[in-house]
């Protein structure tokens, strides 16, 4: 008679699961303000949208939920050869966070869900906190996730991630494409590399071009022209090629929602964009109106050595560049031109790289990169 089946021997560790569960109460709690209302053993997490505490207190008028999920993409493939998991984390955070401010809201909680053929804890301790370290930056609250151990659909090694974002904001301050006018400025934030696109392009270079992503590359190292960032150390110098892939994408949550509210009066920004996959000129477009464009200055800002390097290894056309990178700029404002040169200095201060990088003309709604 053959042994009897279970489902441990099948694959599936639910003790091992459920440690690694109850071991995460602490990486969760640091990221938890005073609106998220304690629930032990509860099915979902509990958040306090209107709040009063002690020293401050939140009522909103006319709150709007804004919602997104998004995932890593092949980077995932990327952290799993290099053996590298936190990073990937925060990339989560920040594909999310970043594309839930362009509609003018705060993030207030983020859940995660991770997908994996066996429960390794030091793998997952990784990756939660990346996650928890993203969520912490971007003043929002990590409060849960799911963890699927899946050995039938993924292959050992391999791993996938998504996460799923709630924020708010009041209806009089939803961004909308009607707000931007002729005269506009467009402001650009640097990006710190790569971000979390495009990583199926770079997969195939690094594999055709014969690359070694635990050499250092001289051509990757910091540049006179990257300017060091207020409060921020500038990268490390003999970083490898794989660590200069993997680095994470910035997080913009923290500076905008903290410009936005210097500004509670005067609604100064006409748009905004988180520069994904298809580039600023796949991105920047959706801020804008039928009937106006952003012309947008391509040799404004410096090109990170990155690009030009992947696109010199695998021979890539200058077009097919701008249509899958970001370029250089993770973000931009489309800002009112009497207020374009003080949001510049308060993004400064917050720790941005700031570019003027275009100005809105009448148009189609395109984006012309010159």
């Amino acid at each position: 008679m053959p042994p009897a089946l279970t489902y441990a021997s099948s694959g599936v560790d639910i003790d091992k699961k459920d440690a690694f569960t109850e071991s995460l109460d602490t990486m969760l709690r640091r990221t938890h303000t005073e609106r998220v209302i304690p629930n032990p053993g509860g099915f979902a997490g509990l958040f306090r949208l209107d709040y009063r505490a002690r020293l401050f207190a939140r009522n909103y008028k006319d709150p709007v939920l804004v919602a997104c999920c998004d995932g890593v993409g092949t980077k995932v493939k990327l952290a799993a050869d290099l053996k590298t998991f936190d990073t990937v984390g925060i990339d989560l955070v920040a594909m999310n966070v970043n594309d839930l401010i362009v509609q003018g809201a705060e993030p207030l909680f983020f859940l995660d869900y991770i997908a994996t053929p066996v429960v390794d804890t030091a793998f997952l301790n990784d990756l939660v906190r990346g996650i928890a370290d993203g969520c912490r930056k971007s003043g929002c609250a990590l409060l849960g996730g799911e963890t699927a151990n899946m050995p039938d659909i993924y292959a050992k090694g391999d791993f996938d991630l998504a996460g799923f974002c709630v924020g708010v904001v009041e209806l009089a301050r939803v961004q909308k494409p009607t707000r931007v006018r002729v005269g506009d400025v467009v402001l650009g934030l640097a990006s710190d590399g790569i971000h979390s696109n495009g990583y199926t392009l770079v997969r195939n270079v690094v594999k055709q071009a014969g690359l070694d992503l635990g050499k250092v590359y001289p051509e990757l190292q910091p540049a006179a022209n990257i300017k060091k960032r207020r409060g921020k150390k500038a990268p490390p110098a003999d970083r490898t090629l794989g660590q200069v892939l993997l680095t994470p994408t910035r997080l913009y949550a923290d500076p905008i929602v903290r410009l936005q509210r210097d500004y509670r009066v005067k609604n100064i920004i006409s748009g905004m964009a988180h520069i994904t996959g298809s580039g600023i000129g796949g991105n920047l477009c959706r801020a804008l109106p039928p009937t106006l464009d952003a012309v947008v200055n391509t040799k404004s800002w410096p090109r990170p050595a990155v690009f030009s390097f992947l696109q010199q290894q695998g021979g890539i056309p200058e077009a097919e560049m701008w249509r899958v990178f970001n370029m250089g700029i993770g973000y931009c404002l489309i800002v009112r031109p009497t207020f374009a040169q003080s949001v510049a200095e308060r993004l400064t201060k917050l720790g941005e790289t700031v570019y003027e990088i275009g100005r809105i003309v009448k148009g189609k709604g395109e984006v012309v990169l010159e």
